[in-house]
């Protein structure tokens, strides 16, 4: 008996070699279309969101995630916006990675192809519907996602306006397909579609990818959980400190790039912390730390809470966030070191020679210095929509674009000629 999985993934793969064969400007039109289709059909996506949001509610789900979940009229705009900007890079299927002439007279030359078929497995996050669909159509491969229940009715919206925007351009439907999330079976069988499925990619909590990971016979490309830290040198400047912490923890604390701890060189502590701490309760922010910020603390009227083990390495995504005196630029990066996630780091100093020994000694995807955390994005960085953000260290690392969401193949040209 065919599975719900194999029908998708057998019709994914035959869409996914009409794509493969689909020119740049098929590619953009149908990324326009998408565009246009998501601004039209704005009131619908919102209505199926608003029964998401409503039901979540009242399931007691947590504001943070209640935040991902939501749209409005802004965030559908960006969404769109974000299918504009890919179509606008340049196709990343067919670049030339490396190329040579052997001295036996035969021509190498490694090219970027397509995945073939990608399976996206994510939570409530509906934006990632299109991000990830968008992405993979110009990178030439065909999208199967598995959204979480919480999303289900925003997600089938979404992906029946992408798919009508598709057919629109005549490119085949199949490109873009929705798993059901009705079913928890749905996600054990896409992990294990060998064969079927080329990649799969998961993005959401900590569980959600170690699950992924750990049961997936499909290879995988792990993005992770964001435990961020913002350094204040002895050498900082303070009125650019201030506002990078509070950007880094309150912009938007429920995504992986938002800082969880701050830390400061003790030189300046007891001269930066009660601006900072204030500050950062003026935003509404909870705040963990260390005896020596708890002393700064109290001194300065503003309350704390010892932070234990676990808060260190805590990812908390809410305004929650600890504090922590460290001797030196070395202590930091130990600290960050035995705690983080390797997924975005900041410093903020006036030194170059610090923050070189800084940035040589962090082990992350993304390393700020003098700026956000929330800097390591996609759409920030130039890439357009992002697919997830990549802390690990295989070929794709930190936000994942277009040519991140390509392999190789080896074209070797030769005159007649046989080994030896």
């Amino acid at each position: 008996m065919t599975t719900h999985i194999e029908t998708l993934a057998s019709a994914a793969r035959l869409a996914a070699r009409v794509l493969a064969g689909a020119s740049r400007a098929d590619k953009d039109r149908a990324l326009n279309a998408i565009a246009d289709h998501l601004l039209a059909h704005e009131s619908e996506i919102l209505a199926a969101n608003n029964e998401d949001v409503l039901r979540s509610q009242a399931e007691g789900i947590t504001e943070s995630l209640i935040d991902r979940l939501r749209l409005n009229p802004k965030r559908i705009a960006e969404i769109a916006n974000g299918a504009r900007q890919i179509a606008a890079l340049p196709d990343p299927v067919g670049r030339v990675i490396r190329e040579r002439t052997l001295e036996n007279g035969l021509h190498l030359k490694q090219v970027a192809v397509p995945f073939g078929v990608v399976g996206m497995v994510y939570e409530a996050r509906p934006n990632v519907t299109v991000d990830a669909a968008v992405i993979l159509i110009k990178a030439g491969s065909a999208a199967l996602l598995r959204g979480s229940s919480t999303a289900a009715k925003s997600n089938e919206v979404l992906v029946n306006v992408m798919r009508s925007a598709i057919t629109s351009v005549g490119l085949p439907a199949d490109i873009v397909q929705l798993v059901s999330s009705h079913d928890r079976s749905t996600v054990r069988e896409l992990l294990n579609a060998r064969g079927l499925v080329d990649l799969v990619i998961p993005r959401g909590s900590a569980a959600l990818i170690r699950t992924v990971v750990d049961e997936s016979s499909v290879p995988t490309i792990e993005t992770g959980a964001g435990v961020c830290h913002v350094y204040i040198d002895k050498d900082a400047d303070f009125k650019k400190a201030i506002p990078i912490i509070i950007n880094s923890k309150c912009h938007r604390p429920s995504v992986c790039n938002a800082a969880e701890t701050l830390l400061v060189h003790q030189e300046v502590a007891a001269e930066f912390l009660p601006m900072a701490l204030k500050a950062l309760k003026d935003q509404g922010v909870r705040l963990h730390g260390d005896t020596q910020a708890i002393q700064i603390a109290k001194s300065c009227g503003v309350e704390m809470i010892l932070a234990t083990e676990e808060d260190w390495s805590t990812e908390y995504g809410i305004l929650e966030m600890n504090v922590g005196v460290v001797a030196d630029r070395q202590s930091a990066n130990d600290h960050i070191n035995k705690y983080g996630t390797q997924h975005t780091e900041s410093i903020v100093t006036e030194s170059q020679s610090t923050a070189a020994a800084f940035i040589a000694n962090a082990d992350a995807a993304a390393i700020m210095v003098n700026a956000s955390t929330r800097f390591t994005d996609g759409e920030q960085m130039g890439f357009g929509a992002e697919i997830g953000i990549s802390n690990q260290k295989l070929h794709a690392r930190g936000p994942m674009g277009l040519e991140e969401m390509t392999t190789t193949t080896w074209i070797v040209t030769g005159s007649g000629q046989i080994r030896e």
